[in-house]
C-alpha cells in the first residue's frame, strides 16, 4: 500500500510539472479512504474480515458556464478517475477502477457530490477449484459506481487545497457471470487537491431562460448483453430487449416516460429446464414461457449531450416466477444528435441485478 502512495505522489508530480496553457481550469484530487464493507447480503459475511482501504485519483476540468447546462448545474467540473481498493481478505483481492465523473457543487461551492460509473478489475475472482469461497465477483471485469460527498476548502496552502468527507464504492458485474453477490463499501475519505491553473476565471452569470416547450415524442429503443442464472456454471446466453415509449419534456433538464419493454432473455429458457428437472417440488413443467412483457414509467435527467435515466416496470406477461414482478432500470444515455442515442443501463429486481444492457435507438 504505501509502494503504490508513493507511486501516485510521484505521478501527481509528473503531471503538475509537466502542465501547460490548456490545463488552465484543471486540478487534480487524491483521497485516502477506510471503512467497512455493508452487509447487504448474509452470504458475505465469511468475506468480510476487515476494514478495506485504497486511495482515489482525480483529474478535474471546472465548467465556468460557457454552456447552458453548465450554469443549470451551478457550475460542475467533469473528469475522470482511477481508484484501488484493497478488500483485505484475500479471497476477496484488490480491485481497480476507471470511471469518468461529475463534481456537482453546493454551500457556496464548499461542499461537492461527485457521482462516477466505470470497469473495475478484480484481481482474485470466483474460481470453483482455486477460489470457490468468493461468491462476490464471478468475473474479473465489473461495472462498479462510487458516490462521494466532500467538504472541500481550495487553495488554502498556494495551490494546495484539502477535503474529507464519505464515500460509497459498489462493484458487480450485474450476473454477466455467476456467482455475483457484489460488494459495496462505507468509506471516509481524506485528501489532497492540486490546482493546475494559473489563472482564476469568472463563472458567467445565469441567464433567464425562456420555458422549454415540446410536444411528446415517441422513442424505440433495441438492448442486448450476456448474462447468467444464479446457478454457477449453467451458461452464459445472450438476451434481446425490444422498447416502445413516448417521452415529454417538462424542462431543459427533465422529462418523463411511459412505455412497454418484451423481453427475449434466453438465460431463462436453461434456468426453466434446470428447476423442471431438479426440482419438482417447485412444480416447473419445463414447458413455460421464457418470454415476458413490462410497462413502465421513467424519469429523464439531461446533462449537456449525456442523460440519466430512471424507469420502474412491472410485468404484465409473466409465465414463469422470476424474482419478482417488477423491475427497475437505471442508466446512462448519450445523444449523438436529436434523433439517435446510445445507452448503458442496468435491470435489476430490486437490489438483485439481472443485466447490463448495451442499447441504441431513434427518438421522433
Amino acid at each position: 500500500m504505501k509502494q503504490r502512495l508513493s507511486f501516485l505522489f510521484l505521478l501527481m508530480s509528473l503531471l503538475v510539472f509537466t502542465q501547460n496553457e490548456s490545463s488552465s481550469s484543471a486540478y487534480l484530487d487524491l483521497n485516502y479512504f477506510s471503512g467497512n464493507i455493508a452487509l447487504h447480503n448474509t452470504d458475505i459475511l465469511h468475506l468480510i474480515s476487515g476494514r478495506p482501504q485504497g486511495f482515489i485519483l482525480s483529474w478535474n476540468k471546472r465548467t465556468f458556464g460557457d454552456e447552458a447546462w453548465e450554469q443549470r448545474y451551478n457550475y460542475p467540473d467533469y473528469g475522470a478517475s482511477f481508484i484501488y481498493q484493497d478488500l483485505v481478505d484475500p479471497r476477496l483481492g484488490d480491485n481497480y477502477g476507471l470511471y469518468a465523473h461529475y463534481n456537482f457543487y453546493f454551500l457556496k461551492r464548499n461542499l461537492s457530490l461527485r457521482v462516477a460509473q466505470g470497469i473495475a478489475y478484480a484481481s482474485n475472482p470466483y474460481d470453483k477449484v482455486d477460489n470457490p469461497k468468493n461468491i462476490a465477483f464471478g468475473s474479473r471485469f465489473l461495472s462498479s459506481t462510487y458516490l462521494m460527498i466532500n467538504y472541500k476548502k481550495a487553495n488554502l496552502f498556494d495551490r494546495v487545497g484539502l477535503q474529507a468527507g464519505l464515500s460509497l464504492i459498489h462493484y458487480s458485474n450485474a450476473n454477466v457471470k455467476a456467482p455475483n453477490t457484489s460488494i459495496n463499501s462505507i468509506t471516509f475519505n481524506l485528501g489532497l487537491s492540486y490546482d493546475l491553473s494559473e489563472t482564476t476565471r469568472v463563472y458567467i452569470e445565469k441567464e433567464n431562460e425562456e420555458k422549454f416547450t415540446e410536444p411528446i415524442r415517441y422513442n424505440l429503443a433495441f438492448r442486448t448483453g450476456i448474462n447468467e442464472s444464479d446457478v454457477i456454471d449453467s451458461g452464459q446466453f445472450p438476451f434481446y430487449i425490444l422498447s416502445a415509449y413516448a417521452d415529454k419534456r417538462l424542462s431543459h433538464v427533465s422529462a418523463v416516460q411511459f412505455g412497454v419493454d418484451a423481453f427475449f432473455s434466453n438465460f431463462l429458457k436453461e434456468l426453466i429446464y434446470y428447476q423442471s428437472v431438479s426440482f419438482p417440488e417447485e412444480n416447473v413443467s419445463g414447458d413455460e414461457d421464457y418470454k415476458r412483457v413490462g410497462v413502465f414509467a421513467g424519469h429523464e435527467l439531461f446533462i449537456n449531450k449525456m442523460s440519466i435515466e430512471t424507469q420502474l416496470g412491472y410485468y404484465v406477461y409473466y409465465p414463469f416466477d422470476f424474482e419478482g414482478r417488477t423491475y427497475i432500470r437505471v442508466g446512462l444515455k448519450r445523444y449523438f444528435s436529436d434523433k439517435f442515442f446510445g445507452a448503458i443501463t442496468l435491470k435489476s429486481h430490486g437490489a438483485k441485478a439481472e443485466a447490463v444492457e448495451f442499447g441504441i435507438g431513434v427518438r421522433l
